[in-house]
């Protein structure tokens, strides 16, 4: 797969740019200030006024302009609904009717029943105007559009001969209406002034001759649409996401026409992948002198979706569920939701893979409004239960505070280095020493402060937090629970008991610790060693065996592997793990696989050594090295075809072993020619499991974070759903066609004038249906191959890339194939990498129109 795969998901979100937090919030939007209601068509014409109650309704009856109070469902039996009234734009046909624009969104309307407010056109003609008319002598303005000082055919304007209508798109337009012979001249549209909402049809950009640029804006909270934290818009670098206050960039995705274009056929095919926007969307980007900007059409009238940033500063997409009658957030980027700034609030922690809220006080702090933070506006963050207890008198300063650690976090935006600190208890000190000093981090002799509140502490498991930073939080010492608090003294006879348990425990745990001495490893319990079990190294052992680690076979992202001989003669491969947290991960998901299976096309872990926070992993050693030496370095001994063959069905049986035969289904995650290991005679294991995933047999799927190697992912993994063991299969057809060909799948070319993506899968499937499939092996076998194997290997190949993971057959089917026991038909040409084919043309196409 290619790698620009990477930015998809990214570029899904945008192309067609509210999990509704005013779905909810839009559940009063047709309540009126009267009992009836009035409806005014689609146009409100000059001289006409919209009052409370009444509403206009696009022709083709989707959306519906009018008066709203907005109301947030708590639960089945509570709402929260807002003192305040509001212009807006809701989808009409839904029973949970969603706002998707807000015209006087930091002006709300408090008090409608005593004055008479309504939506007007100005006498003028040039604007739309909501006005509040205490007496038919006086009116006070509420809103108003901008008023525009030309129109379309550079005119000035003069006319009263204007109409605003809604549009079957949901877009309200002032229109300046023309004669008969000429058309209408769009004066104002909403399209060009989302709130927090792009709906289908309305381009989100900007305009580069005029510097005009359409920004979205989040709600302050789910029944408060005035302007909120968070904002998105495109800029001359690109899309970005910020928060407005403090201004920080927290997330940008740079684009132009090189990197946009050739993406979007191939997110099309994406889009096809997913059952809820299969057929519906149809995403589009222009960049021309004039204008840059995303837009996405529905290609099915009858669904409902629209693009949104929400309050928590995540873009979301989201799609109507007939079924279910809900809104369904189909996508989110970022993908984790801690990546906002300060997301949660001051003195919050934030948890991106919480099942139930992500965001949560730090230690010793409440919510400063519990009803905010149901309805999401979490700006006010988390207050203290107890003040610090700090005095500064006469140039000191005393406290009796305390500090309480928060592991594994990152650490919070603007930290003030302390110079010439040595220890943990100095940098402890130098907090202590200023009462505005809330918390510290001692890390590599480098003393961190924070003053103030504390802002995007990030706890999570997730994508980007493998932090093994201690943030160290300052509490009132009354926060603390202590034993010294009770001041009574024990008895003589109650210290004397005590005294005797804790002995009598402490043998007990002693006597247990050394009877479990063999099977236990870093606080797990581990099986007995024996009988070819792994065995428990000792670090000594290690590092005599590897003569201190001098030896290095190797370099990946958990660490290095280092060549060793134990005392009897074995060669072993020492892979030693780097990162505390991330090396505590891939150690123990290595010892939980490997410790528990056996397979001759698997690796074989001999044993692990665990001490302090050192992490070492002892395998067989595997003379030949990876098969990725052997296929793309042009200094490594090549393979001949009977060796990429049996190879192929090695690796084919270690995979339906691990998926069909151990007592789990294990996920590998990661297959790649790097992690596929070959002996003296060539037999193929399948190594590092460190990304490998359990499936219990009572379940199909897994939901997991993003694992795996660009170029060898399959297409789920992008859409952010529960995987099964067809994301093997289809990294298992990428390393066949790599075999194949002895060349990488993805590499680009580029020239001056030209663009275009050489991706080898889409050949191999061309030149498989052509009947060629001897021009796509390797040139270094000099014509030395099986026709039949290679076309059996490539249909196999071109069979587990499909993009369906239905469409893929399982291992246990590949084995058969490959080793001739099963036929298998001719695979379809996957959309995916028909798109990627039609992408290359269209890409070089206008990079050659552009250099004429």
């Amino acid at each position: 797969m290619n790698p620009l795969l990477h930015k998809l998901l990214t570029l899904l979100l945008l192309a067609s740019l509210h999990t509704p937090p005013y779905s909810s919030s839009a559940a009063a939007a047709a309540a009126a200030a009267t009992t009836t209601t009035t409806t005014v068509t689609d146009t409100l014409a000059a001289g006409q006024a919209l009052a409370f109650g009444d509403k206009l309704v696009s022709r083709n009856g989707k959306f519906a302009l009018g008066f709203f109070q907005p109301t947030a469902v708590i639960s089945k039996s509570r709402n929260i609904t807002s003192p305040n009234w509001y212009l807006g734009i809701w989808f009409n046909k839904i029973p949970v009717l969603t706002t998707v624009w807000v015209a006087n969104r930091d002006t709300p309307i408090t008090d409608p029943k005593r004055k008479q407010t309504h939506l007007k056109i100005s006498s003028d003609g040039n604007n739309l105007v909501i006005v509040t008319q205490a007496s038919p002598e006086t009116e006070t303005l509420v809103w108003s559009t901008p008023t525009p000082s030309v129109n379309r055919s550079g005119a000035s304007l003069n006319s009263t001969t204007t109409t605003a209508v809604l549009l079957d798109s949901g877009n309200l337009a002032l229109l300046e209406l023309a004669s008969p012979s000429s058309s209408n001249v769009t004066l104002w549209q909403s399209f060009d002034y989302p709130t927090d909402i792009v709906l289908p049809g309305a381009k989100f950009g900007r305009n580069k001759v005029t510097g005009f640029t359409r920004q979205g804006i989040t709600w302050k909270s789910r029944i408060d649409p005035g302007l909120g934290s968070y904002s998105v818009e495109i800029d001359a670098s690109g899309v970005v996401l910020k928060r407005l206050n403090p201004l920080v960039v927290y997330w940008r995705w740079s684009s132009s026409p090189t990197s946009t274009l050739k993406l979007i056929p191939i997110l099309k095919s994406i889009l096809e992948l997913d059952p809820r926007t299969k057929g519906l969307i149809d995403p589009t980007y222009v960049d021309n002198s004039q204008e840059e900007y995303y837009m996405y059409t529905l290609l099915n009238d009858s669904s409902l979706t629209f693009v949104s940033l929400d309050i928590s500063g995540q873009i979301k997409m989201n799609v109507w569920s007939h079924a279910q009658q809900s809104w369904q957030a189909v996508h989110a980027q970022p993908a984790d939701p801690c990546t906002p700034y300060a997301t949660c609030g001051p003195f919050t922690t934030c948890n991106g893979t919480s099942l139930s809220s992500f965001c949560d006080c730090m230690p010793s702090f409440s919510q400063k409004s519990a009803q905010d933070w149901e309805l999401d506006d979490r700006t006010g963050g988390c207050i203290r239960n107890t003040p610090l207890h700090c005095s500064s008198e006469k140039n000191t300063t005393s406290s009796t505070d305390i500090f309480r650690p928060i592991p594994h976090v990152t650490l919070p935006y603007n930290f003030q280095s302390v110079d010439g600190v040595n220890s943990q208890s100095n940098c402890e000190e130098a907090c202590l020493s200023s009462c505005s000093c809330t918390a510290y981090s001692y890390n590599s002799s480098r003393c961190s402060v924070w003053h103030g509140e504390l802002f995007s502490v990030n706890q999570n498991d997730g994508i980007d937090n493998n932090s093994k930073d201690v943030l160290y939080l300052r509490l009132a010492a009354d926060d603390l629970p202590s034993l010294t608090r009770n001041k009574r003294k024990p008895s003589v006879g109650v210290v004397t008991a005590a005294s005797i348990i804790g002995t009598g425990l402490l043998m007990l745990m002693l006597l247990l610790m050394m009877w479990r001495k063999k099977s236990k490893w870093c606080g797990t319990p581990l099986y007995d060693s024996q009988g070819g079990g792994v065995i428990a190294f000792r670090y000594t052992d290690l590092s005599h065996a590897t003569k201190n680690f001098s030896e290095k076979l190797g370099a990946g992202g958990f660490g290095c592997v280092f060549k060793g001989v134990l005392s009897g003669s074995t060669t072993i491969a020492v892979k030693r793990l780097d990162g505390a947290r991330q090396g505590e991960k891939q150690f123990r998901a290595e010892v939980s696989s490997l410790g528990l299976i056996q397979h001759i096309n698997l690796v074989r872990l001999i044993g692990f050594c665990c001490k302090g926070d050192k992490r070492l992993l002892v395998y067989e050693h595997m003379s030949n090295g990876s098969l990725d030496a052997h296929l793309f370095q042009s200094n490594a001994a090549g393979l001949n075809w009977n060796n990429r063959y049996q190879i192929a069905i090695g690796v084919a049986r270690g995979l339906s072993y691990l998926h069909q035969s151990c007592r789990e289904c294990i996920i590998h995650c990661d297959i790649k020619p790097e992690n596929i290991l070959l002996d003296a005679s060539f037999v193929p294991k399948i190594a590092d499991f460190g990304m490998a995933a359990f499936v219990g047999r009572d379940f199909s799927r897994v939901l997991t974070t993003f694992r795996g190697t660009a170029g060898y992912l399959a297409p789920e993994w992008l859409g952010g759903v529960a995987i099964t063991s067809k994301v093997d299969v289809y990294s298992f057809g990428l390393v066949l066609l790599e075999i194949i060909s002895g060349r990488r799948n993805s590499p680009e070319a580029y020239s001056s004038n030209n663009y275009h993506i050489e991706y080898f899968p889409v050949r191999a499937i061309s030149k498989l249906h052509e009947g060629d499939v001897r021009s796509l092996v390797d040139p270094q076998l000099h014509g030395d191959f099986s026709l039949e194997e290679v076309e059996r290997v490539c249909k196999v190949a071109c069979w587990c890339i499909q993009d369906n993971e239905l469409h893929r057959p399982t291992m246990g089917e590949v084995v058969h194939v490959l080793e001739g026991q099963q036929e298998i038909d001719m695979p379809p040409m996957p959309r995916l990498l028909a798109a990627i084919t039609q992408g290359a043309g269209a890409i070089t196409e206008i990079s050659n129109a552009s250099s004429m």
